[in-house]
């Protein structure tokens, strides 16, 4: 088990997050962009300086350690392959500097470039492979030096929709029979959900939740967690089956759980329906709010609504021509109570 309490300093916040993982297990750090996610990997790999807290090991510290001796792999968005080492020596540098004997190293890279498919690179120099395949060779070399614990730090950022197939294969091949512990830092909701067996969410260098995927995805505790989930969330407080969300200036909203103090309201996008003129009558919750964006979203378009209550809602493609919303326009949302959920949300 690797247990850890991460105290960092960042640009804008402090690091400081409690991580517990165990072996077998792939944990996804997720949170938005400058939460902390690589600033946490660092530290546990010891190539950020800790300002304070632990990393144990089946209750041994390796924090006072080096990097390179404290059973840690790391790869990322960035290979950091060897430039002048072909991909074969690229794998097999991290076993000999482990004290693997070199034919011994050579053997093991040649197997691991054969289980990434990439057999026939194994002569190839980093500037000869694709990103994709410079991804692998890096995960292949993290691998090959069977550490305790695989860092991932955003292993599939930059890349096309193809070779992100082909990284997100490999992954989903090699990682279930990780022995060690596994953190994949990602900002992708696909892989965040699909991949991994628990997540972390992080806001401003401190955990914010904790669960299953499936957890996370069915009462998100963030906005950021929501958007991985496909949700909109606003918080609010509820006193029976009414809740006030978005402040004092923002609605009352009618949901199915009858419950009391605050409260987190989620609900999907493709439940809002937005119009010019205030419904009469209508069913659902309802608020307005300005556009603030238009943007595609697969088949369909999402409208984000500014003001008290910021939400989105998705629209199909003949919604969206007939209604044609403008930027800085005001609409009416309405959403119906049935396709609200309400859940306690802390203090």
């Amino acid at each position: 088990m690797i247990e850890a309490r991460l105290v960092g300093e960042r640009p804008a916040s402090r690091l400081d997050l409690k991580v517990v993982l165990a072996f077998g297990e792939v944990v996804g750090l997720v949170g938005p962009e400058g939460a902390g996610k690589t600033t946490a990997l660092r530290v546990l790999a010891g190539l950020t300086p800790a300002s304070g807290g632990y990393v144990l090991v089946n209750g041994a510290a390796v924090h006072t350690r080096p990097p390179g001796r404290r059973s840690v792999a790391m790869a990322g968005r960035d290979p950091l392959l060897f430039p002048r080492l072909t991909a074969l020596d690229n794998i097999a540098f991290g076993p000999r500097c482990h004290g693997d004997y070199k034919e011994q190293a050579r053997r093991a890279a040649a197997a691991w470039l054969d289980r990434m498919d990439l057999a026939g690179h194994a002569r190839s120099l980093p500037r000869e492979l694709s990103p994709g395949q410079a991804r692998a060779v890096a995960l292949a070399r993290a691998l090959a030096v069977r550490p305790r614990l695989l860092l991932l730090d955003e292993p599939l950022a930059g890349l096309d929709a193809t070779e992100a197939d082909v990284v997100r294969a490999l992954l989903h091949r090699h990682l279930p029979d990780f022995p060690g512990a596994c953190l994949m830092a990602t900002g992708d909701p696909l892989d965040a959900l699909a991949a991994a067996d628990r997540l972390l969410v992080i806001e401003d260098g401190a955990l914010a939740q904790e669960g299953t995927p499936a957890e996370v995805a069915r009462r998100p505790g963030t906005h950021h967690a929501a958007r991985l989930a496909g949700l909109n969330l606003c918080r609010g407080h509820a006193a029976g089956r009414s809740v006030a969300v978005g402040g004092a200036a923002g609605p009352t909203f009618t949901v199915r759980e009858a419950l009391r103090g605050p409260v987190f309201v989620a609900f999907p996008p493709a439940a809002v329906a937005l119009s010019r003129a205030r419904p009469d009558g209508a069913p659902g919750n309802l608020w307005r709010g300005g556009v603030e964006a238009v943007e595609r979203h697969g088949e369909r378009a999402r409208v984000r609504l500014d003001g008290p209550l910021a939400a989105v809602a998705e629209l199909t493609p003949g919604v969206l021509a007939a209604l044609a919303p403008a930027l800085g326009e005001q609409m009416w949302a309405t959403v119906p109570a049935s396709e609200t959920i309400a859940y306690p949300a802390p203090p």
